[in-house]
Protein backbone atom coordinates (compact mmCIF):
# COMPACT_ATOMS: atom_id res chain seq x y z
CA UNK A 1 0.00 0.00 0.00
CA UNK A 2 1.28 3.48 -0.89
CA UNK A 3 2.42 5.97 1.74
CA UNK A 4 2.34 9.65 0.88
CA UNK A 5 4.09 12.42 2.75
CA UNK A 6 2.04 14.67 5.02
CA UNK A 7 3.44 17.66 3.11
CA UNK A 8 2.47 16.32 -0.33
CA UNK A 9 0.04 18.98 -1.49
CA UNK A 10 -0.70 17.16 -4.76
CA UNK A 11 -2.89 14.46 -3.23
CA UNK A 12 -6.66 14.27 -3.07
CA UNK A 13 -7.80 13.69 0.50
CA UNK A 14 -11.07 11.77 0.84
CA UNK A 15 -12.68 11.61 4.28
CA UNK A 16 -14.84 8.52 4.72
CA UNK A 17 -14.62 5.15 2.97
CA UNK A 18 -18.24 4.15 2.40
CA UNK A 19 -20.37 4.11 -0.76
CA UNK A 20 -19.25 7.57 -1.83
CA UNK A 21 -15.71 7.82 -0.49
CA UNK A 22 -14.71 4.23 -1.21
CA UNK A 23 -16.04 4.36 -4.77
CA UNK A 24 -14.44 7.74 -5.42
CA UNK A 25 -11.10 6.44 -4.11
CA UNK A 26 -11.07 3.63 -6.66
CA UNK A 27 -12.21 5.82 -9.53
CA UNK A 28 -9.52 8.44 -8.92
CA UNK A 29 -6.66 6.04 -8.19
CA UNK A 30 -7.31 3.97 -11.31
CA UNK A 31 -6.99 7.22 -13.24
CA UNK A 32 -3.50 7.71 -11.79
CA UNK A 33 -4.49 10.24 -9.12
CA UNK A 34 -2.90 9.95 -5.68
CA UNK A 35 -5.45 9.63 -2.87
CA UNK A 36 -5.17 9.73 0.92
CA UNK A 37 -8.27 8.05 2.36
CA UNK A 38 -9.03 8.88 5.99
CA UNK A 39 -11.34 6.52 7.88
CA UNK A 40 -12.27 7.03 11.53
CA UNK A 41 -12.98 3.33 12.12
CA UNK A 42 -11.06 0.07 12.07
CA UNK A 43 -10.64 -2.32 9.17
CA UNK A 44 -12.62 -5.52 9.55
CA UNK A 45 -12.79 -8.51 7.20
CA UNK A 46 -14.97 -11.47 6.28
CA UNK A 47 -13.10 -13.42 8.95
CA UNK A 48 -13.47 -10.81 11.70
CA UNK A 49 -17.18 -10.01 11.28
CA UNK A 50 -19.13 -11.11 14.34
CA UNK A 51 -22.58 -12.61 13.96
CA UNK A 52 -23.36 -12.14 17.62
CA UNK A 53 -25.60 -9.06 17.23
CA UNK A 54 -24.52 -6.99 20.28
CA UNK A 55 -20.86 -7.58 19.44
CA UNK A 56 -21.43 -6.77 15.76
CA UNK A 57 -23.24 -3.56 16.68
CA UNK A 58 -20.28 -2.41 18.77
CA UNK A 59 -17.84 -3.50 16.08
CA UNK A 60 -19.40 -1.52 13.21
CA UNK A 61 -21.46 1.35 14.63
CA UNK A 62 -20.67 5.03 15.17
CA UNK A 63 -20.99 5.06 18.95
CA UNK A 64 -19.95 8.61 19.81
CA UNK A 65 -23.00 10.45 21.15
CA UNK A 66 -25.40 12.55 19.12
CA UNK A 67 -28.11 14.72 20.60
CA UNK A 68 -31.47 15.46 19.06
CA UNK A 69 -34.64 17.50 19.44
CA UNK A 70 -37.91 18.24 17.68
CA UNK A 71 -41.33 16.69 17.50
CA UNK A 72 -40.32 13.46 15.73
CA UNK A 73 -41.10 10.36 17.79
CA UNK A 74 -37.50 9.10 17.55
CA UNK A 75 -36.74 11.49 20.38
CA UNK A 76 -39.00 9.50 22.70
CA UNK A 77 -38.48 5.99 21.34
CA UNK A 78 -34.72 6.02 20.68
CA UNK A 79 -33.23 8.75 22.91
CA UNK A 80 -29.61 7.61 22.50
CA UNK A 81 -29.66 6.60 18.82
CA UNK A 82 -31.32 9.15 16.51
CA UNK A 83 -29.18 8.03 13.59
CA UNK A 84 -27.58 4.65 12.95
CA UNK A 85 -24.40 4.93 10.88
CA UNK A 86 -21.23 2.87 10.64
CA UNK A 87 -17.66 3.62 11.74
CA UNK A 88 -15.48 1.13 9.92
CA UNK A 89 -13.59 0.77 6.65
CA UNK A 90 -16.32 0.45 4.04
CA UNK A 91 -18.65 2.62 6.11
CA UNK A 92 -22.32 1.83 5.94
CA UNK A 93 -21.76 -0.49 2.96
CA UNK A 94 -20.61 -3.04 5.54
CA UNK A 95 -23.83 -2.80 7.55
CA UNK A 96 -26.38 -2.04 4.80
CA UNK A 97 -28.95 -4.52 3.52
CA UNK A 98 -28.08 -4.21 -0.18
CA UNK A 99 -31.35 -2.79 -1.57
CA UNK A 100 -30.78 -0.68 -4.69
CA UNK A 101 -34.01 0.61 -6.28
CA UNK A 102 -33.71 3.65 -8.53
CA UNK A 103 -35.15 7.11 -7.96
CA UNK A 104 -38.25 7.78 -10.06
CA UNK A 105 -38.28 10.66 -12.60
CA UNK A 106 -40.78 12.86 -10.76
CA UNK A 107 -38.85 12.42 -7.51
CA UNK A 108 -36.04 14.49 -9.03
CA UNK A 109 -38.54 17.29 -9.80
CA UNK A 110 -40.51 17.52 -6.56
CA UNK A 111 -40.78 21.31 -6.57
CA UNK A 112 -42.27 21.18 -10.05
CA UNK A 113 -44.41 18.08 -9.40
CA UNK A 114 -45.71 18.71 -5.88
CA UNK A 115 -45.94 22.49 -6.15
CA UNK A 116 -46.03 24.81 -3.19
CA UNK A 117 -46.13 22.81 0.04
CA UNK A 118 -46.41 24.63 3.35
CA UNK A 119 -43.44 24.09 5.62
CA UNK A 120 -41.37 22.35 2.93
CA UNK A 121 -38.12 23.30 1.19
CA UNK A 122 -38.67 21.32 -2.00
CA UNK A 123 -36.19 21.80 -4.82
CA UNK A 124 -35.67 20.24 -8.25
CA UNK A 125 -32.39 18.41 -8.80
CA UNK A 126 -29.87 20.24 -11.01
CA UNK A 127 -29.27 16.96 -12.90
CA UNK A 128 -31.57 15.53 -15.54
CA UNK A 129 -32.97 12.06 -14.96
CA UNK A 130 -31.59 10.58 -18.17
CA UNK A 131 -28.05 11.64 -17.32
CA UNK A 132 -28.18 10.14 -13.84
CA UNK A 133 -29.71 6.99 -15.30
CA UNK A 134 -26.46 6.36 -17.22
CA UNK A 135 -24.53 6.36 -13.96
CA UNK A 136 -27.08 4.18 -12.18
CA UNK A 137 -26.51 1.62 -14.91
CA UNK A 138 -22.74 1.86 -14.46
CA UNK A 139 -23.18 1.50 -10.70
CA UNK A 140 -25.53 -1.48 -11.07
CA UNK A 141 -23.01 -3.30 -13.25
CA UNK A 142 -20.21 -2.49 -10.81
CA UNK A 143 -22.26 -3.66 -7.82
CA UNK A 144 -23.81 -6.67 -9.66
CA UNK A 145 -27.39 -5.68 -8.84
CA UNK A 146 -29.99 -8.44 -9.18
CA UNK A 147 -32.85 -8.10 -11.67
CA UNK A 148 -30.74 -5.68 -13.71
CA UNK A 149 -28.51 -6.30 -16.75
CA UNK A 150 -29.25 -10.02 -16.90
CA UNK A 151 -28.49 -10.76 -13.25
CA UNK A 152 -31.12 -13.14 -11.81
CA UNK A 153 -33.08 -12.23 -8.73
CA UNK A 154 -32.43 -13.74 -5.34
CA UNK A 155 -34.43 -16.87 -4.48
CA UNK A 156 -37.72 -16.57 -2.63
CA UNK A 157 -37.40 -17.31 1.07
CA UNK A 158 -40.28 -18.68 3.13
CA UNK A 159 -40.62 -15.18 4.56
CA UNK A 160 -40.89 -13.71 1.06
CA UNK A 161 -43.61 -16.18 0.10
CA UNK A 162 -45.80 -14.90 2.94
CA UNK A 163 -45.10 -11.30 1.83
CA UNK A 164 -45.70 -12.10 -1.86
CA UNK A 165 -48.97 -13.97 -1.38
CA UNK A 166 -50.37 -11.28 0.89
CA UNK A 167 -49.40 -8.57 -1.59
CA UNK A 168 -51.01 -10.38 -4.49
CA UNK A 169 -54.22 -11.03 -2.55
CA UNK A 170 -54.76 -7.30 -1.93
CA UNK A 171 -54.12 -6.47 -5.58
CA UNK A 172 -50.47 -5.47 -5.78
CA UNK A 173 -48.77 -6.39 -9.04
CA UNK A 174 -45.16 -5.15 -8.80
CA UNK A 175 -43.87 -7.59 -6.18
CA UNK A 176 -40.51 -9.38 -6.38
CA UNK A 177 -37.30 -10.16 -4.46
CA UNK A 178 -36.01 -6.60 -4.89
CA UNK A 179 -33.06 -5.07 -6.70
CA UNK A 180 -30.18 -6.19 -4.50
CA UNK A 181 -26.42 -5.61 -4.64
CA UNK A 182 -26.05 -9.17 -3.36
CA UNK A 183 -24.85 -11.93 -5.64
CA UNK A 184 -27.49 -14.45 -6.68
CA UNK A 185 -24.66 -16.36 -8.38
CA UNK A 186 -20.86 -16.08 -8.12
CA UNK A 187 -19.70 -12.81 -9.69
CA UNK A 188 -17.01 -10.17 -9.42
CA UNK A 189 -14.73 -12.61 -7.60
CA UNK A 190 -17.28 -12.92 -4.80
CA UNK A 191 -19.43 -15.81 -3.61
CA UNK A 192 -23.21 -16.07 -3.96
CA UNK A 193 -25.70 -15.44 -1.17
CA UNK A 194 -26.32 -18.51 0.97
CA UNK A 195 -29.49 -17.06 2.51
CA UNK A 196 -28.25 -17.21 6.09
CA UNK A 197 -29.53 -13.79 7.11
CA UNK A 198 -27.51 -11.58 9.48
CA UNK A 199 -26.92 -9.19 6.58
CA UNK A 200 -26.39 -6.10 8.76
CA UNK A 201 -23.64 -7.77 10.80
CA UNK A 202 -21.33 -7.83 7.77
CA UNK A 203 -21.59 -10.43 5.01
CA UNK A 204 -19.38 -13.40 5.89
CA UNK A 205 -19.34 -14.69 2.29
CA UNK A 206 -18.73 -11.37 0.54
CA UNK A 207 -21.86 -11.85 -1.56
CA UNK A 208 -23.06 -8.39 -0.56
CA UNK A 209 -21.27 -5.53 -2.32
CA UNK A 210 -19.18 -3.40 0.02
CA UNK A 211 -16.34 -0.98 -0.69
CA UNK A 212 -14.44 -2.83 2.08
CA UNK A 213 -13.64 -5.74 -0.21
CA UNK A 214 -14.33 -4.36 -3.71
CA UNK A 215 -13.42 -0.73 -4.41
CA UNK A 216 -10.84 -0.17 -1.67
CA UNK A 217 -8.62 -3.23 -2.34
CA UNK A 218 -8.72 -2.39 -6.05
CA UNK A 219 -7.69 1.18 -5.29
CA UNK A 220 -4.82 -0.14 -3.16
CA UNK A 221 -3.71 -2.38 -6.02
CA UNK A 222 -3.12 0.69 -8.22
CA UNK A 223 -0.37 1.90 -5.88
CA UNK A 224 -2.11 5.27 -5.63
CA UNK A 225 -4.07 4.83 -2.38
CA UNK A 226 -2.85 5.62 1.13
CA UNK A 227 -5.56 4.31 3.45
CA UNK A 228 -5.26 5.56 7.03
CA UNK A 229 -7.59 3.81 9.45
CA UNK A 230 -8.64 5.03 12.91
CA UNK A 231 -7.93 8.54 11.63
CA UNK A 232 -10.57 11.01 12.76
CA UNK A 233 -10.76 14.23 10.73
CA UNK A 234 -11.31 17.20 13.04
CA UNK A 235 -11.14 20.16 10.66
CA UNK A 236 -10.46 21.17 7.07
CA UNK A 237 -8.02 24.05 6.64
CA UNK A 238 -7.81 26.71 3.94
CA UNK A 239 -5.44 29.38 2.70
CA UNK A 240 -5.84 33.18 2.43
CA UNK A 241 -7.68 32.77 -0.88
CA UNK A 242 -10.25 30.49 0.74
CA UNK A 243 -9.19 27.34 -1.14
CA UNK A 244 -8.77 24.32 1.10
CA UNK A 245 -5.18 23.31 1.78
CA UNK A 246 -5.44 20.18 3.91
CA UNK A 247 -7.08 18.18 6.66
CA UNK A 248 -6.24 17.98 10.36
CA UNK A 249 -6.90 14.58 11.89
CA UNK A 250 -6.16 12.48 14.95
CA UNK A 251 -4.30 9.28 14.08
CA UNK A 252 -4.71 5.84 15.65
CA UNK A 253 -2.48 6.90 18.56
CA UNK A 254 -4.47 10.07 19.22
CA UNK A 255 -1.75 12.33 17.80
CA UNK A 256 -2.75 15.32 15.70
CA UNK A 257 -1.59 15.17 12.10
CA UNK A 258 -1.98 17.58 9.21
CA UNK A 259 -2.23 16.23 5.66
CA UNK A 260 -1.84 18.79 2.89
CA UNK A 261 -4.09 18.43 -0.15
CA UNK A 262 -4.83 19.69 -3.63
CA UNK A 263 -8.49 18.71 -3.27
CA UNK A 264 -10.59 17.58 -0.30
CA UNK A 265 -13.67 15.36 -0.71
CA UNK A 266 -15.92 14.87 2.31
CA UNK A 267 -17.86 11.59 2.48
CA UNK A 268 -18.58 11.12 6.18
CA UNK A 269 -22.32 10.36 5.92
CA UNK A 270 -24.72 13.31 6.00
CA UNK A 271 -24.69 13.85 9.76
CA UNK A 272 -20.91 13.83 10.17
CA UNK A 273 -20.24 15.62 6.86
CA UNK A 274 -22.29 18.59 8.02
CA UNK A 275 -20.63 18.43 11.43
CA UNK A 276 -17.11 18.49 9.97
CA UNK A 277 -17.91 21.48 7.75
CA UNK A 278 -19.32 23.34 10.75
CA UNK A 279 -16.31 22.40 12.91
CA UNK A 280 -14.03 23.91 10.25
CA UNK A 281 -15.08 27.48 11.01
CA UNK A 282 -12.49 30.24 10.71
CA UNK A 283 -12.20 34.01 10.49
CA UNK A 284 -12.89 33.83 6.77
CA UNK A 285 -15.68 31.27 7.19
CA UNK A 286 -17.18 32.05 10.62
CA UNK A 287 -20.20 29.81 10.03
CA UNK A 288 -18.19 26.85 8.77
CA UNK A 289 -16.88 25.88 5.36
CA UNK A 290 -19.11 26.14 2.27
CA UNK A 291 -21.77 27.82 4.38
CA UNK A 292 -22.01 31.39 3.10
CA UNK A 293 -25.78 31.01 2.68
CA UNK A 294 -26.37 29.09 5.94
CA UNK A 295 -27.31 25.93 4.06
CA UNK A 296 -24.86 23.43 5.58
CA UNK A 297 -26.80 20.98 7.74
CA UNK A 298 -30.21 22.22 6.61
CA UNK A 299 -32.86 20.19 4.77
CA UNK A 300 -31.82 17.04 6.65
CA UNK A 301 -33.79 14.05 5.38
CA UNK A 302 -34.03 10.39 6.31
CA UNK A 303 -36.93 8.30 5.01
CA UNK A 304 -40.47 7.88 6.25
CA UNK A 305 -39.93 4.57 8.04
CA UNK A 306 -41.32 2.08 10.45
CA UNK A 307 -41.71 -1.67 10.97
CA UNK A 308 -44.95 -3.63 10.64
CA UNK A 309 -45.01 -7.13 12.12
CA UNK A 310 -47.56 -9.82 11.35
CA UNK A 311 -47.97 -12.67 13.85
CA UNK A 312 -49.15 -16.02 12.50
CA UNK A 313 -50.16 -19.41 13.86
CA UNK A 314 -47.30 -21.28 12.23
CA UNK A 315 -43.52 -20.72 12.05
CA UNK A 316 -42.11 -18.44 9.37
CA UNK A 317 -38.48 -18.20 10.55
CA UNK A 318 -38.03 -14.76 8.99
CA UNK A 319 -34.36 -14.62 9.97
CA UNK A 320 -33.59 -17.21 7.31
CA UNK A 321 -32.95 -15.58 3.96
CA UNK A 322 -31.62 -12.27 2.71
CA UNK A 323 -32.94 -9.56 5.00
CA UNK A 324 -34.49 -7.13 2.52
CA UNK A 325 -35.10 -9.45 -0.46
CA UNK A 326 -38.69 -8.46 -1.12
CA UNK A 327 -40.39 -5.29 -2.36
CA UNK A 328 -43.80 -3.94 -3.32
CA UNK A 329 -43.39 -1.10 -5.82
CA UNK A 330 -47.08 -0.35 -6.49
CA UNK A 331 -47.18 2.50 -3.95
CA UNK A 332 -44.12 4.15 -5.48
CA UNK A 333 -46.13 6.80 -7.28
CA UNK A 334 -47.39 10.34 -6.83
CA UNK A 335 -51.13 10.14 -6.24
CA UNK A 336 -52.46 12.97 -4.04
CA UNK A 337 -55.82 11.15 -3.81
CA UNK A 338 -54.19 8.97 -1.14
CA UNK A 339 -53.86 12.06 1.06
CA UNK A 340 -50.16 12.79 0.66
CA UNK A 341 -47.51 13.68 -1.91
CA UNK A 342 -44.91 11.20 -3.11
CA UNK A 343 -44.69 7.47 -2.65
CA UNK A 344 -43.17 4.64 -0.67
CA UNK A 345 -41.87 1.08 -0.91
CA UNK A 346 -42.91 -1.83 1.25
CA UNK A 347 -39.81 -3.95 1.82
CA UNK A 348 -39.39 -7.36 3.41
CA UNK A 349 -37.78 -6.95 6.84
CA UNK A 350 -36.40 -9.12 9.62
CA UNK A 351 -34.47 -8.35 12.78
CA UNK A 352 -32.37 -10.73 14.84
CA UNK A 353 -33.89 -11.59 18.19
CA UNK A 354 -31.63 -9.36 20.36
CA UNK A 355 -32.28 -6.35 18.08
CA UNK A 356 -36.05 -6.81 17.87
CA UNK A 357 -36.94 -5.32 21.28
CA UNK A 358 -34.37 -2.52 20.85
CA UNK A 359 -35.13 -1.36 17.32
CA UNK A 360 -38.25 -3.07 16.08
CA UNK A 361 -41.05 -3.07 18.64
CA UNK A 362 -43.22 -0.20 19.91
CA UNK A 363 -44.02 -1.78 23.26
CA UNK A 364 -42.37 -1.45 26.65
CA UNK A 365 -41.67 -4.47 28.78
CA UNK A 366 -44.77 -6.20 30.09
CA UNK A 367 -47.20 -9.03 29.45
CA UNK A 368 -48.29 -7.82 26.01
CA UNK A 369 -44.68 -7.25 24.92
CA UNK A 370 -43.75 -10.73 26.11
CA UNK A 371 -46.59 -12.26 24.11
CA UNK A 372 -45.16 -10.70 20.92
CA UNK A 373 -41.62 -11.86 21.68
CA UNK A 374 -42.86 -15.39 22.34
CA UNK A 375 -44.09 -15.47 18.74
CA UNK A 376 -40.73 -14.55 17.18
CA UNK A 377 -40.63 -17.74 15.07
CA UNK A 378 -44.12 -16.96 13.76
CA UNK A 379 -43.49 -13.32 12.78
CA UNK A 380 -43.22 -11.77 9.32
CA UNK A 381 -41.97 -8.23 8.85
CA UNK A 382 -42.31 -5.25 6.53
CA UNK A 383 -40.27 -2.06 6.53
CA UNK A 384 -41.85 1.11 5.17
CA UNK A 385 -39.46 3.22 3.07
CA UNK A 386 -41.07 6.46 1.92
CA UNK A 387 -40.15 9.90 0.68
CA UNK A 388 -39.37 12.34 3.47
CA UNK A 389 -40.31 15.98 2.84
CA UNK A 390 -37.32 18.34 3.27
CA UNK A 391 -37.66 21.25 5.69
CA UNK A 392 -35.08 24.00 6.10
CA UNK A 393 -35.51 23.82 9.87
CA UNK A 394 -34.70 20.10 9.99
CA UNK A 395 -30.99 20.37 10.34
CA UNK A 396 -27.65 19.31 11.78
CA UNK A 397 -25.93 21.78 14.12
CA UNK A 398 -23.18 21.54 16.72
CA UNK A 399 -24.03 20.79 20.34
CA UNK A 400 -21.26 22.64 22.14
CA UNK A 401 -22.46 21.35 25.52
CA UNK A 402 -21.82 17.70 24.67
CA UNK A 403 -18.42 16.47 23.53
CA UNK A 404 -17.32 13.29 21.82
CA UNK A 405 -14.40 11.08 22.84
CA UNK A 406 -12.04 13.51 21.09
CA UNK A 407 -13.37 16.54 22.99
CA UNK A 408 -15.24 17.95 19.96
CA UNK A 409 -18.85 19.21 19.93
CA UNK A 410 -21.17 16.44 18.76
CA UNK A 411 -23.78 16.64 16.03
CA UNK A 412 -27.23 17.78 17.10
CA UNK A 413 -30.12 16.55 14.95
CA UNK A 414 -33.35 18.58 14.97
CA UNK A 415 -36.43 17.16 13.22
CA UNK A 416 -40.03 18.27 13.12
CA UNK A 417 -41.68 15.84 10.74
CA UNK A 418 -43.82 17.31 7.99
CA UNK A 419 -47.49 16.35 8.18
CA UNK A 420 -47.09 14.63 4.80
CA UNK A 421 -44.83 12.07 6.49
CA UNK A 422 -47.48 11.09 9.02
CA UNK A 423 -50.16 10.68 6.36
CA UNK A 424 -47.85 8.52 4.25
CA UNK A 425 -46.82 6.34 7.20
CA UNK A 426 -50.45 5.79 8.24
CA UNK A 427 -51.37 4.72 4.71
CA UNK A 428 -48.40 2.34 4.53
CA UNK A 429 -49.27 0.83 7.90
CA UNK A 430 -52.85 0.27 6.79
CA UNK A 431 -51.74 -1.42 3.57
CA UNK A 432 -49.20 -3.58 5.39
CA UNK A 433 -51.84 -4.67 7.88
CA UNK A 434 -54.18 -5.61 5.04
CA UNK A 435 -51.37 -7.55 3.36
CA UNK A 436 -50.66 -9.66 6.43
CA UNK A 437 -54.32 -10.20 7.31
CA UNK A 438 -54.97 -11.40 3.75
CA UNK A 439 -52.76 -14.43 4.47
CA UNK A 440 -54.04 -15.15 7.95
CA UNK A 441 -52.16 -12.98 10.42
CA UNK A 442 -53.79 -13.27 13.83
CA UNK A 443 -52.31 -9.97 14.97
CA UNK A 444 -50.46 -6.99 13.38
CA UNK A 445 -48.37 -4.47 15.31
CA UNK A 446 -46.30 -1.55 14.06
CA UNK A 447 -43.70 0.95 15.18
CA UNK A 448 -43.42 4.68 14.83
CA UNK A 449 -40.51 6.33 12.97
CA UNK A 450 -37.29 4.35 13.37
CA UNK A 451 -33.76 5.78 13.81
CA UNK A 452 -32.38 7.21 10.59
CA UNK A 453 -30.19 4.81 8.63
CA UNK A 454 -30.64 6.75 5.38
CA UNK A 455 -29.19 10.20 6.07
CA UNK A 456 -29.39 12.69 3.20
CA UNK A 457 -29.54 16.23 1.82
CA UNK A 458 -27.52 18.24 4.41
CA UNK A 459 -25.24 19.70 1.70
CA UNK A 460 -27.65 19.46 -1.18
CA UNK A 461 -26.99 20.18 -4.83
CA UNK A 462 -28.63 23.28 -6.27
CA UNK A 463 -28.42 25.54 -9.30
CA UNK A 464 -28.69 28.64 -7.12
CA UNK A 465 -26.06 28.86 -4.32
CA UNK A 466 -28.71 30.37 -2.06
CA UNK A 467 -30.63 27.07 -2.10
CA UNK A 468 -27.87 24.57 -1.38
CA UNK A 469 -24.21 23.84 -0.78
CA UNK A 470 -22.87 22.24 -3.98
CA UNK A 471 -23.32 22.31 -7.73
CA UNK A 472 -24.47 19.34 -9.78
CA UNK A 473 -21.05 17.65 -9.39
CA UNK A 474 -20.86 17.90 -5.60
CA UNK A 475 -18.37 20.80 -5.87
CA UNK A 476 -19.14 23.36 -3.19
CA UNK A 477 -20.44 26.68 -4.44
CA UNK A 478 -18.05 28.58 -2.16
CA UNK A 479 -14.78 26.64 -2.56
CA UNK A 480 -13.73 25.17 -5.91
CA UNK A 481 -11.43 22.46 -4.51
CA UNK A 482 -13.81 21.24 -1.80
CA UNK A 483 -16.25 18.48 -2.77
CA UNK A 484 -19.01 16.58 -0.99
CA UNK A 485 -19.13 12.93 -2.00
CA UNK A 486 -21.94 11.20 -0.09
CA UNK A 487 -25.71 11.31 0.36
CA UNK A 488 -25.46 14.85 1.70
CA UNK A 489 -25.56 16.15 -1.88
CA UNK A 490 -28.91 14.58 -2.77
CA UNK A 491 -31.33 17.42 -3.46
CA UNK A 492 -34.34 15.49 -2.20
CA UNK A 493 -34.44 11.96 -0.75
CA UNK A 494 -36.95 10.20 -3.05
CA UNK A 495 -38.44 6.91 -1.86
CA UNK A 496 -35.44 4.84 -2.97
CA UNK A 497 -32.77 3.45 -0.65
CA UNK A 498 -29.90 5.88 -1.32
CA UNK A 499 -26.75 3.77 -1.79
CA UNK A 500 -27.14 3.16 -5.53
CA UNK A 501 -27.48 6.90 -6.14
CA UNK A 502 -24.52 7.71 -3.89
CA UNK A 503 -22.34 5.32 -5.92
CA UNK A 504 -23.66 6.71 -9.22
CA UNK A 505 -22.91 10.28 -8.14
CA UNK A 506 -19.39 9.26 -7.05
CA UNK A 507 -18.72 7.71 -10.47
CA UNK A 508 -19.90 10.92 -12.12
CA UNK A 509 -17.94 13.11 -9.72
CA UNK A 510 -14.70 11.22 -10.38
CA UNK A 511 -14.96 11.98 -14.10
CA UNK A 512 -15.54 15.66 -13.34
CA UNK A 513 -12.63 15.89 -10.89
CA UNK A 514 -10.27 14.30 -13.42
CA UNK A 515 -11.35 16.80 -16.10
CA UNK A 516 -10.98 19.74 -13.72
CA UNK A 517 -7.55 18.59 -12.55
CA UNK A 518 -6.37 18.06 -16.14
CA UNK A 519 -7.54 21.56 -17.04
CA UNK A 520 -5.75 22.92 -13.94
CA UNK A 521 -8.99 24.46 -12.74
CA UNK A 522 -8.51 22.85 -9.32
Amino acid sequence: MAKFDLNDDGVVVIIGSGAGGGTLSHELTRRGIKVVLLEAGKRESLASFSQYPPEAFAQLTWLDPRTHSGTWTVREDYPTLPSWTAKTVGGTTVHWTGATPRIQPWEMKTRTTYGEMKGASLLDWPIEYDELKRYWELAERRMVVTRRHGNPGLPASNHFKVFYNGAKKIGYKRVHTNYMAINSRPADGRAFCIQQGFCVQGCKTGAKWSTLYTEIPRAEATGNLDLRTQSMATRIEHGPDGRVTGVVYLDSNGREQRQKARIVCVACNSVETARLLLLSESGKFPNGLANSHDQVGRNYCFHVGGFVWGIFDKPICAWRGTTLAGIVEDETRHDPKRGFAGGYHLELAALDLPSLPLAGLPYNWGRDFASIMENYRNMAGIFINGEDIPRATNRITLDRNVKDSYGLPVAHIHVDEHENNGAMRAHAQQQSKALFEAVGAKRVVHTRQTPATHNMCTARMSKDPRDGVTNAHGQTHDIANLFISDGSVMTTPSSANPTLTIVALALRQAEYIERQMSARNI
